[in-house]
């Protein structure tokens, strides 16, 4: 690890100044990273701060952490324990307990982040965890990207210095440092798929093939700059994106698989989905782009959804539905809708059609009318006559069938009057006798 210093200096892991959080479990590996970078953070112009997560799996856990505390105490490093529940998290949406373990762990990772208390996060991956997740992602029908492993910096936060550098290196800048450290004893659980790849899989090749953890890593490499090459000849210009929200043209879809898989990837990345898509999921999404209905769906991991909707397909995270008996009377002002939007009424003295607004004659309202979502039964008169049933009528105006469970409807009954944001019933148009107006705007969060 002696050029280790310099190869962190010549690739400007971090800028000058920077606090920079390091994962520690306890572990050797944490262990030896906490060190090493402790030891020199004047050469690298840093301050070192180590972030333990306890994760509520095991007994072990809070000894860990103490283990931990203690060695930063002795050596003059900042400290920080944080408790998540990973086995509740797993239930609660259905994962395993390593991926909610990893969720739980970015979580508080990201919260630093947000929170401004570190201005990036350094894991201890070295070569032989970049080799096992190379080989993990070949087994699990990973493209050139999985092939291509881990990345020394991830969304210019989380740094991983030590991913060219062999276990045995590692081990030797232990010992040569006395650095105390435990042994995870759920490292031996090879019903985990990585350690059986770790305990089982590698130490048998390695038997055979000496060289392979770098060769799969040489491999890696290739795969990395291969799959630039074609990535840098995509156009994502025509792509929608808002927070929580990426919409794609069905025209993309008649391209091959090898540029459709890479801008999906691209998609869902910006949605912060980097886990457990595989090659499977991108060849759903693409059969559901050339031979789904419209309106259709299917779910993803990560509580991702993704849906065709007229020319496009919109990918989306999942987002619980409001409650059926939910109601709110009709008045001046504004109204909070769950947690998906604000709906504002407002009077105003002309007839004046604003940007984004729906007008009424405010008189026309009649006594009982309430804000609710819609439900079966209901109907609608359309603006300019014809009752259609509020289904037939949100698909004539093409309103994707994903957020027509958020959108508030003025109804008396199972007559709608208004579907916000969309159109007025015909009983509520203004003529030459209105007296009174109002205007309704319906600004839908992370929607469009």
């Amino acid at each position: 690890m002696e050029k280790l210093v310099d190869f962190i200096n010549e690739q400007k892991f971090f800028n000058h100044g920077s606090v920079v959080g390091v994962g520690v479990s306890g572990g050797s590996d944490s262990m030896a990273l906490l060190h090493f970078l402790n030891q020199n953070k004047f050469k690298l112009d840093i301050d070192i701060v180590a972030i333990n997560v306890i994760h509520g799996t095991r007994e072990n856990d809070e000894a860990e952490a103490i283990f931990v505390a203690d060695y930063c105490q002795q050596n003059g490093i900042r400290f920080h324990k944080f408790r998540v529940e990973a086995g509740l998290l797993a239930k609660q949406k259905g994962m395993g307990l390593e991926e909610a373990c990893r969720e739980a762990r970015y979580g508080v990772f990201e919260s630093l982040k947000k929170r401004g208390i570190v201005d990036y996060i350094c894991l201890a991956h070295h070569q032989r965890d970049q080799a096992e997740t190379i080989l993990m992602h070949i087994l699990r029908g990973s493209g050139l990207k999985g092939a291509g492993g881990m990345d020394f910096v991830r969304d210019n936060f989380y740094v991983r210095p030590l991913l060219d550098t062999p276990k045995e290196e590692i081990m030797q800048y232990v010992y040569e440092n006395d650095i105390p450290y435990l042994e995870d004893e759920t490292n031996q659980d090879t019903t985990i798929s990585r350690n059986l790849i770790r305990q089982k899989i590698m130490p048998e090749l390695r038997r055979v093939w000496p060289k392979l953890d770098n060769t799969l890593c040489n491999f890696g490499k290739t795969c990395k700059e291969d799959d630039k090459v074609i990535r840098d000849t995509i156009n994502f210009d025509a792509i929608l994106y808002n927070n929580g929200l990426i919409k794609v043209p069905l025209t993309y879809f008649v391209y091959s698989n090898s540029y459709v898989y890479r801008l999906l990837d691209d998609c869902l990345n910006k949605l912060g989905v980097t886990a457990n898509i595989e090659r499977k999921h991108l060849t759903m999404i693409c059969d559901l782009a050339k031979k789904g209905e419209n309106g259709s769906k299917i779910n993803l991991p990560e509580n991702v959804d993704v849906y065709k909707e007229y020319e496009y397909i919109t990918i989306a995270r999942k987002k619980p539905k409001l409650e059926l008996n939910t109601e709110w009377d009709f008045k001046i002002g504004t109204i909070k809708f769950g947690d998906y939007g604000k709906l504002i009424v407002k009077k105003s003295k002309l007839p004046e059609l604003k940007a984004g607004y729906l007008l009424i004659d405010l008189n026309k309202v009649p006594n009982g009318a309430v804000w609710r979502v819609r439900k079966e039964g209901d109907y609608i008169e359309k603006f300019g006559g014809g009752i259609r049933k509020l289904k037939s009528y949100l698909n004539d105006k093409k309103v994707p069938a994903r957020i027509r469970d958020y959108l508030p409807v003025l109804a008396k009954g199972n007559e709608v009057l208004v579907v916000a944001s969309v159109d007025i019933s015909e009983q509520l148009k203004v003529t030459e006798d209105t007296k009174e107006y109002a205007l309704i705007k319906y600004d839908l969060q992370n929607w469009e």
